[in-house]
């Protein structure tokens, strides 16, 4: 049931795919501040004048260098002239670029969505393929984003500039894994490609998504195999027994009428890398993890190959997407260039959905495939969209329902520092020396409604329940605010433990206490005690946070009943807290149903409190 439960996100996929090129549809939802990049009604109206040109679609296999057959979609203006040249859309997947509808389905569902219909509209061509050993295409997968299929994507931009309705222009873009493979594109530094936006996508893969702080992601890697093995068998059957009701399975390419190809395809994806299955073994950032390490298909291990004739890059992401709000500002920074883009909004994973504290998500009304337009336009295009003279990052304040603009991440803050005292609460100065002994409540949990679910699942991150599920947590509370006090980068935690174990996973969350004793969420952060060692070298990526290596060599366990400090960074947000709201720091050791539980775990854990060793969280407070 967990299984099926978790992988139900493959039906939203079969409408998502359908509903948006780009991976993040637009809903109408409650009326926000209007948006910064939404400054004329009337652009807005003209942009969706021109979107009505009709769509025709159409399919085809390329044979790539070493003769493996790859599966592309394209989409044109039905209405184009025969001279026209197009910029053209980019996107490589690994989640099947068309599912193949059975007819009473198409009866309900428009195969060409206006979101589709909209970015043909505004001028382009969209290229969407199966990436190698997976949906129609052919071959088999040694590890995601393979350097085969890096070398893919740059014979099918060879392709699409060969074509005769293309301008020789392209943009590469996608959400997840999709953004990943857009980003990966640039190493085949190919002259067509002018722009890249990875959306809601990774930068380091063990931090990002498989080892957060160094603890295993099983609540992600273990449903996102089963996904991706049923696809890989032309099989959702396997998943949820009703899906074939609604599909026969990825759409074979046209040309392809026996479906021999299709046949042969699904037969080569037998031999792909299963990710679960080797992430189980792994513990250091340098443990071999299939036929390579896990940097080998990390797009930070590659990041001074890829600033090299680097096009512009826009970094798009939002506070609740997994820990990929954190990977959009390493990305941002570490490719510093001035044409590049950084932009956090209140969503979870895709940006459907905007986040509320103490309240339901609701449907987003920001319009992502708008924003992503006006970045084309000028990148691809050569339109003047005004992007470049706007400062270069943006993001979202909770609470305050406000964005913010800003020359550089983070902006200007005051370190303010709560220190954790014996009688749960948190003070703004050390108090005596004390320890504060939690029991280890194996059940601890952030449930099923958090940030890691939205990854692999269609829900929205609420995080209820938390006064409840705090209970099982050693939580300590400020006093109420006397002020409203705004949080925006990068939370620091530091911590003096000591456990009756020789390892141990700490979580600590930042939560929003109101008056009324509500508890509303607000970030997270974990690290492993093996990994706390704090690198002296240079990070091999720009990040505000505190870094640590992961490797091996760095591994350093516990002694028992002795005192070890941690220090660690929660996920990046920008959140208001209230005057009369209390700000709360709750500890413990597990996150079940996430994050897989150590071998030996500990059975109680004792927090060092004030003295020397004063264990407390640092908090960026931006001035009001």
């Amino acid at each position: 049931m967990y299984i099926q439960r978790r992988c139900a996100a493959l039906v939203a996929f079969i409408v998502v795919v359908l509903m948006a090129a780009t991976g993040c549809a637009s809903h109408g939802g409650p009326d926000l501040d209007r948006a910064w990049w939404d400054t004329s009604g009337d652009e807005k109206s003209a942009d969706q004048d021109r979107a009505e040109r009709g769509v025709v679609y159409a399919n085809t296999y390329l044979t790539m260098r070493d003769g493996v057959r790859i599966a592309v979609d394209y989409y044109l203006p039905e209405d184009r002239r025969s001279d026209e040249k197009l910029p053209t859309i980019f996107l490589q997947t690994r989640y099947w670029r068309r599912p193949d509808l059975r007819g009473w389905v198409t009866l309900f569902v428009d195969e060409t969505p206006e979101e589709l219909e909209r970015i043909i509209g505004a001028g382009y061509a969209i290229v969407r393929v199966d990436a190698r050993g997976s949906g129609a295409s052919e071959g088999f997968r040694r590890m995601p984003w393979s350097p085969d299929e890096i070398a893919d994507g740059a014979e099918v931009v060879d392709w699409i500039i060969a074509q005769p309705w293309s301008d020789g222009t392209v943009g590469a873009v996608g959400g997840s894994y999709e953004g990943t493979a857009a980003e990966f594109l640039m190493l085949n530094h190919h002259p067509a490609v002018k722009a890249v936006a990875p959306m809601f996508s990774l930068y380091d893969v063990y931090t990002d998504i498989a080892f957060p702080g160094g603890a295993q992601l099983s609540g992600f890697t273990e449903p996102w195999q089963a996904l991706n093995a049923a696809l890989d068998r032309n099989k959702p059957g396997e998943l949820i027994w009703w899906i074939p009701l609604l599909v026969h399975g990825v759409k074979p390419v046209d040309a392809d009428e026996e479906e021999a190809i299709l046949e042969k395809a699904i037969a080569d994806h037998a031999g792909n890398y299963h990710v679960h299955d080797e992430a189980k073994l792994v513990i250091y950032r340098d443990d071999p993890m299939g036929e390579k390490t896990i940097a080998q298909f990390s797009p930070h291990a590659y990041a001074d190959e890829m600033r090299r004739e680097m096009p512009p890059v826009y970094s798009y992401s939002g506070w609740y997407d997994g820990a990929y709000g954190h990977a959009a500002i390493k990305r941002y920074l570490t490719n510093g260039d001035t044409r590049s883009r950084l932009t956090l909004g209140p969503w979870d994973h895709g940006g459907d959905d905007q986040m509320r504290p103490f309240a339901k998500a609701a449907p987003t009304d920001f319009d992502h495939v708008g924003e992503m337009l006006r970045f084309f336009d000028h990148y691809v295009k050569g339109e003047d969209t005004g992007i470049e003279r706007e400062p270069p990052v943006h993001y979202y304040t909770m609470v305050e329902d406000r964005w913010h603009a800003a020359a550089a991440w983070p902006p200007p803050a005051t370190e303010t520092s709560f220190y954790l005292a014996t009688d749960e609460m948190l003070r703004t100065a050390p108090s005596s020396a004390n320890v504060v002994e939690y029991d280890v409540n194996p059940t601890a949990t952030t449930g099923d409604e958090a940030r890691w679910d939205c990854l692999v699942d269609d829900v929205s991150v609420t995080y209820p329940k938390r006064r409840l599920l705090d209970r099982r947590l050693a939580v300590f509370d400020s006093e109420p605010l006397a002020t409203d006090m705004e949080v925006t980068g990068h939370p620091i935690v530091d911590l003096v433990i000591s456990a009756d174990s020789e390892d141990a996973q700490v979580f600590v969350y930042l939560e929003d206490v109101r008056p009324d004793g509500d508890v509303g969420f607000v970030t997270e952060g974990v690290l492993r005690a093996l990994h706390r060692r704090l690198s002296t070298d240079e990070p091999p990526y720009k990040t505000p946070a505190p870094y640590h290596t992961f490797l091996r060599a760095d591994g350093e366990l516990l002694t028992p009943g002795q005192p070890a400090r941690l220090r660690f960074d929660l996920q990046p947000t920008s959140y208001l807290f209230q005057a009369g709201h209390r700000v709360r720091v709750a500890v413990g050791t597990r996150d079940a149903g996430h994050f897989a539980a150590l071998p030996n775990e500990p059975t109680r854990l004792s927090i060092h409190v004030g003295g020397e060793s004063a264990s407390r969280i640092e908090l960026p407070v931006v001035a009001r």
